[in-house]
């Protein structure tokens, strides 16, 4: 059998010493982007409403700061309803590129901004880096290019692989392009916990549907029942964890990535760590992987930024 990136990924996630650990990115097969886009309507989780918010007051701001803009990639964009004001504000005609690893969410994120004057879609399944070349790729020598990068998506990468990781956008970019950054700000723990831990377990059954995908895809044996949810504050790393914790001694066969994990009785799978930011610390963090900060929005309900970075 031939193992896949998601096989190897297991195999060394839940293989190595100490934390088992698995890469976020695996929550968003099908079933995990619905649960997510269902976890953004919870009145616990304020992420979404303060991205969308500012967004949809700050457009035209946005809009009027940047060169004409031809091409738009973006990278991890669900199901792409939040960058809808974005794109009605850029003059046209427009190039939007949604970057995801699930086909699912493209297809619904092409069907949401399909309809908007000017505005081509032209969905790319794939890594947010291989996207983005292939966007790049795509222009003419005057075009100007503007990455999203919206959500808390850039939280999920250890700050200095965040730091790596926008670098590496930056070497992509060319002088006049532009990229726009959402980050979730510190702010109260409780805060946080209700947020990855709401009383409706929409984000257990997120949580758990990674188990239930190893199944699915890779002929695991979990029986996600005997894992418990977990969201927890780590206020030295300052970052939200959300784990699966097992609830007995196990063995689990996971054929598609060719290995038998063993589980001790509270052992737990770290699924996502959340890294929040401090505001003034994100104008340093962009000066450092090459960008000139241009601006930066704060939503007053839900502390969240929106970070406007320029190439020169």
């Amino acid at each position: 059998m031939t193992i896949t990136e998601f096989g190897l990924d297991v195999a060394d996630g839940l293989g190595r010493t100490g934390q088992k650990a698995l890469p976020a990115k695996y929550f968003y097969d099908e079933l995990g982007s619905a649960l997510f886009e269902a976890i953004t309507l919870l009145p616990e989780y304020g992420l979404t409403r303060a991205d969308e918010r500012l967004l949809g007051r700050h457009a035209p701001e946005i809009a009027r700061r940047l060169p004409v803009t031809r091409i738009v990639a973006e990278l991890g964009s669900g199901s792409g309803r939040k960058t809808r004001p974005i794109l009605e504000h850029l003059s046209g005609p427009i190039f939007y590129h949604p970057i995801d690893v699930s086909g699912a969410a493209l297809a619904r994120c092409e069907q949401e901004l399909s309809g908007i004057s000017g505005v081509t879609v032209a969905p790319v399944e794939g890594s947010y880096l291989d996207g983005l070349k292939l966007a790049c790729s795509r222009r003419s020598p005057r075009d100007r290019l503007l990455v999203l990068f919206l959500g808390s998506t850039i939280g999920n990468f250890e700050k200095e692989e965040a730091a790596g990781f926008l670098a590496q956008v930056r070497a992509r970019l060319e002088p006049g392009d532009a990229l726009l950054l959402g980050a979730d700000l510190v702010k109260a723990p409780k805060m946080l916990i209700d947020a990855y831990d709401d009383p409706v377990g929409v984000t257990a059954a997120f949580n758990r549907n990674l188990l239930a995908r190893m199944n699915r895809e890779l002929g695991a044996e979990f029986d996600p029942r005997q894992f418990a949810h977990q969201a927890r504050w780590n206020a030295e790393a300052e970052r939200i964890e959300m784990h699966l914790g097992s609830l007995t001694r196990q063995e689990i066969a996971i054929p598609g990535a060719g290995v038998t994990i063993q589980f001790e009785s509270g052992e737990t799978i770290r699924t996502e760590s959340s890294h929040k930011f401090r505001a003034g610390n994100l104008p340093l963090l962009a000066v450092r992987c090459g960008f000139v900060p241009s601006a930066q929005w704060v939503d007053a309900q839900w502390p969240f930024s929106e970070n406007l970075w320029m190439v020169e």
